[in-house]
């Protein structure tokens, strides 16, 4: 069993990595593969590594058997369906999933439309539910997200739940709900949704209901940014799902409460022992907290878990904690071999088998509270390499604030949200005042959260100079959390030590990297010398819980081994140019900021960008050449625009420049102006790129920072036809991912395009608009 696991899980993982989708008609040699595999013992390995690739590929190929067609990308559809997932309420609107069955647009036919997509319904007075049929008129567009080193992977999520285009309902009278739909799965989510909205009309005023829903349905909407904050830098966030751990002490509790009370009563004791009646009583409480999650994989890990010892003890057999792991992770796997793909997989099951590892095999025993703290520590430890790996950060504070929080919310908050959410329907005024009751001891928990996370050494933000060194890691971790007595444990740090020491690739001295990030219709670009960082720029803001300066820029600074900003320059105070800033000036020390756009950054000391600034970082030159002291601050025309050269070559970041500020650029810097890369000014608008400017700058490369499919339609074709007039080949972000190139001593490297050098099966390939010509 163990053997087979972890083959069937190297197959399923090596799939993953495929850049290109194989034949589906392979997944039938799973028939053939699967019964070798259980008799022909001698290949066993091979043979789980085979099911575990066919398993995968059976599933992957059951998702794109549903897709948009191209032509219908952008177009008006008129169609019919069932909302499919409980609608989050966002700042602009609502969210949902939506499973289209019909269209009801002439000439579109349904094999056309993707099964499942993912609306957003903006400034809509009408609120939907789950397992409601509706009529609605959308516009969809194929799954496409933001490309970068380090940054989470949107169109592999959206693969991961089948969800296969997004979109948005266009206003419309023919928008209509038609009737609710039957099924256990509908109703189980209704009942979810309907609980949801009694814990927020019971706590309208209370400030952790988010927190509430999310440990009793596990929706987690409402869990404020700043929260999410204090519980990251605190290792604490685990606890506000329904996690393998709520699970497992529910269904303990539910085992020992039903024991004690069957053994109350002699008759019950001669037709069943108490024992067995408390592991009935373990499964089902567990079967329905998991169903309260959606039968999210931590729950699914710890349902099967309790399933497993609670049936062993009926039948009176004894089965290993790792065998009853490893057992789970095979049946998970089965059922649903792309869990893989989520962060919640690895993290659930790492953390139960660093658990037994770390305390098994100890001769010497402990008190509680050691024993308690130790698993903390653990814990903490052992997910140390795939937090670092995942998320580029790992919480150091988090076994002293999971020694307090843990017995706080899973042994107070829990159980009385539980028995709140089971006394709504009959005892609705008891009901409030355990909600009330759940509130109020988090509310008692989150000064100390607060505390610790204001620590500055709360937690570590650092990247691995490369992935395989999570392997290193990983050795280390293991071997130090072996038995004592294991020789050599020691070496565990060696490795350990392997994996942060080595540094991130570095530019010689006299080289720039240079990284055009994609941030959709906006604009952040870095430059990095051996020694310096500069960033220009930080992308949109979206809404008040994503911008592309947390969610893009930050990860990839932190995924190249950047643990301070030197420079920090706002062309502009456009939003699509300023919207993360915020972000970035909380999450990392930044030296020096300059900006065109001083009323809008007073908060952080900003300095103005002017003309005559620059400066010089291990051989590479920056130079400003706009704005002069004449231009009025804030507009595009006052974007700050800088000239970085290297020994070898030269980049020239524009912002949102249009042709009169071309024109002063023509007029009082010309000779400066020629460059081999230019980032295009304001997004290749019809405002901006004059053909005097394009010839004056002579670029080689000439970059568009676009949104893929976005609604200003840029780049123009014009502006487009004018560069590649003018022989530069061009690209764009919303079609190459990150653009990185290095400004080196001899030359300037050719572009590395993040989308088609690490794509994956799943990846998104828009049609090409833009047209590259060698030079």
């Amino acid at each position: 069993m163990r053997i087979a696991t972890i083959a069937f899980l190297a197959g399923i993982v090596f799939f993953q990595q495929l850049s290109n989708f194989p034949d589906g008609r392979w997944a039938g040699l799973l028939f053939i593969s699967l019964p070798l595999s259980i008799c022909f013992v001698p290949l066993k390995v091979p043979l789980w590594l085979v099911n575990g690739f066919l398993v995968a590929l059976l599933q992957a190929n059951n998702i794109f058997g549903s897709f948009l067609a191209p032509e219908l990308s952008g177009q008006d559809i008129l169609v019919e369906g069932v909302v499919s997932s409980i609608p989050q309420q966002r700042q602009y609107g609502q969210r949902f999933e939506f499973n289209i069955e019909a269209s009801l647009s002439p000439g579109v036919l349904i094999s056309d439309l993707p099964g499942k997509v993912r609306l957003n319904w903006y400034r809509s007075k009408t609120e939907v539910d789950v397992g409601q049929r509706w009529q609605l008129r959308v516009r969809l567009k194929q799954p496409h997200g933001f490309m970068n080193p380090g940054g989470f992977d949107y169109e592999a999520w959206l693969f991961r739940h089948g969800i296969r285009a997004t979109g948005y309902v266009r206003k419309s009278d023919d928008n209509r709900y038609l009737a609710d739909v039957d099924g256990i799965i509908y109703w189980l989510d209704r009942q979810r949704s309907s609980i949801a909205r009694q814990i927020e009309s019971t706590l309208v005023r209370g400030q952790f209901k988010g927190m509430i829903q999310a440990l009793t349905i596990g929706l987690r909407d409402d869990i404020s940014q700043q929260q999410w904050n204090v519980l990251l830098k605190t290792g604490t966030n685990h606890l506000m799902a329904i996690s393998g751990l709520h699970v497992g002490l529910v269904a303990g509790l539910a085992f020992f409460v039903m024991r004690w009370l069957w053994g109350r009563s002699g008759w019950l004791l001669l037709h069943l022992p108490a024992a067995k009646a408390g592991a009935v009583a373990a499964i089902s409480v567990a079967l329905i907290y998991a169903a309260l999650a959606g039968f999210s994989v931590p729950t699914q890990r710890a349902l099967i878990m309790v399933v497993v010892f609670m049936l062993a003890l009926i039948s009176q057999r004894y089965h290993r904690p790792a065998d009853g792991l490893l057992l789970a992770m095979m049946l998970v796997l089965f059922i649903d071999p792309l869990a893989v793909m989520d962060a919640g997989f690895w993290l659930s099951f790492a953390a139960v088998a660093m658990i037994l590892l770390g305390m098994g095999g100890r001769l010497k025993q402990r008190g509680l509270w050691w024993k308690w703290g130790r698993v903390h520590a653990l814990i903490a430890l052992a997910l140390m390499p795939l937090t670092l790996l995942l998320f580029q950060k790992a919480s150091i504070i988090s076994p002293v604030a999971n020694f307090v929080a843990v017995p706080i919310v899973s042994l107070l908050v829990v159980p009385l949200v539980l028995l709140a959410v089971l006394l709504l329907p009959v005892a609705s005024v008891l009901a409030n005042i355990l909600l009330q009751l759940a509130d109020f001891f988090l509310q008692l928990l989150w000064p100390l959260l607060s505390w610790l996370a204001a620590l500055p050494s709360a937690q570590i933000n650092l990247g691995l100079a490369d992935e395989w060194l999570i392997i290193p890691l990983c050795v280390g971790v293991i071997w130090l959390l072996a038995p004592r007595g294991w020789p050599g444990r020691w070496l565990g740090a060696v490795w350990i030590g392997i994996a942060f020491l080595l540094p991130a690739p570095r530019p010689e001295y006299g080289e720039a990297y240079f990284s055009l990030l994609d941030v959709g219709q906006g604009l952040a670009a870095v430059v990095r010398t051996r020694n310096r960082v500069l960033v220009f720029d930080s992308g949109p803001k979206f809404s008040d819980s994503f911008n592309t300066g947390e969610a893009v820029v930050l990860p990839f600074l932190l995924n190249n081994g950047v643990s301070e900003i030197d420079t920090l320059i706002v062309s502009h105070g456009d939003n699509d140019h300023i919207g993360g800033v915020d972000s970035l000036m909380k999450n990392m020390p930044v030296k020096n900021l300059l900006t065109s756009a001083m009323e809008k950054l007073v908060a952080y000391n900003a300095q103005p960008c002017q003309q005559g600034q620059g400066w010089q970082w291990d051989g590479v030159v920056f130079e400003m050449l706009h704005p002069d002291s004449n231009t009025r601050a804030d507009e595009n025309n006052g974007s700050c625009v800088l000239k970085v050269s290297s020994r070898g070559g030269s980049v020239l970041l524009t912002g949102d420049i249009e042709r009169r500020a071309e024109r002063m650029l023509l007029a009082n810097n010309k000779a400066d102006l020629a460059v081999d890369v230019l980032v295009v000014p304001h997004h290749g608008s019809m405002s901006s790129s004059g053909v005097d400017f394009i010839q004056a700058v002579s670029p080689r490369w000439a970059l568009f920072p676009v949104g893929h499919a976005n609604r200003f339609r840029l780049p123009r074709a014009e502006v487009v036809k004018r560069y590649l007039d003018n022989g530069a080949n061009v690209l764009s972000t919303g079609q190459q991912g990150a653009i990185e190139m290095v400004l080196g001593n001899a030359g300037v490297s050719t572009p590395r395009r993040y989308r088609y050098e690490n794509s994956r099966y799943w990846t998104h390939f828009p049609k090409q608009v833009l047209v590259l010509t060698e030079k």
